[in-house]
């Protein structure tokens, strides 16, 4: 069987057990600070390293876009086996929306060649869900979400896309883009002999420039979404409390129809 080389989209992101902050003028997340391995995007490299394994060989390699060189994120998906890293790093990038970022990723994923690129369906500091695919139509790859089942063979993918009835059994040509949910494949834990071995483990740093991209193509200046507002989620009222004295079922009624939902 043929080598297979995957990529898998990764995302650093602020520490969820840490009180998020965002900026007072942008009203972005402020991302200065130490980044992690968004979990999500675990279950993609744990996919991609098991890919790589059932086709007799093959490399997997991370992209990422990170502020400030960071690279605490891509260190950990490095230690569950990953050969190699691309992170693109620039000031400019700034603000970026979900289309600016899918140019750069897509960019960057060209450098790398791939049979298969793997991404999770939203990260968990953005829930967008939308970078993956538009990733796959700048790259002019086929692809295909929510699966819950990945196969490679005779240079063809198979994927149980989940439904909310069930899954849908799709079939594709390769190269191709995939996003993984959560129940597709358990990720493995770093063992000491992996954590030490990512440190030496290459991450080419790549600016926009080197990329070839414009400076207009991405970071707030083309951006076309803008953060206007942030407000505190309201309270939950309280609830009221109807002691049934035959009538219960009136009152449940009514208050369906109150909600339009009879």
């Amino acid at each position: 069987m043929q080598a297979m080389n995957v990529v898998v989209c990764v995302k650093q992101i602020p520490d969820p057990a840490a009180p998020g902050a965002l900026d007072p003028g942008t009203k972005n997340l402020v991302r200065s600070g130490k980044l992690i391995l968004d979990d999500s995007d675990a279950y993609g490299v744990e996919m991609a390293l098991q890919l790589a394994d059932a086709a007799g060989g093959g490399d997997v390699t991370l992209v990422s876009m990170a502020p400030n060189g960071e690279v605490s994120g891509l260190r950990t998906a490095l230690a569950m086996g990953a050969a190699r890293a691309i992170l693109v790093s620039d000031d400019a990038l700034a603000g970026s929306d979900a289309l600016s970022t899918a140019k750069v990723l897509a960019a960057a994923i060209r450098r790398a060649e791939p049979d298969l690129v793997l991404a999770a369906t939203e990260s968990t500091d953005g829930y967008t869900g939308t970078t993956p695919v538009q990733i796959a139509e700048l790259l002019g790859l086929p692809s295909v979400t929510f699966a819950k089942k990945v196969e490679v063979a005779d240079g063809s993918l198979k994927v149980e896309r989940q439904t909310e009835a069930g899954y849908d059994e799709v079939e594709c040509p390769l190269p191709a883009l995939v996003t993984v949910t959560a129940g597709v494949v358990e990720p493995r834990y770093p063992s000491f002999k992996g954590i030490m071995a990512a440190k030496s483990k290459p991450v080419d740093t790549l600016t926009v420039a080197d990329l070839g991209l414009d400076g207009d193509q991405v970071g707030a200046g083309g951006a076309r979404q803008e953060v206007t507002d942030v407000v505190p989620a309201e309270s939950r009222a309280a609830g009221e409390l109807v002691v049934d004295e035959g009538e219960g079922h009136q009152r449940i009624i009514e208050f369906l129809e109150q909600l339009k939902v009879l």
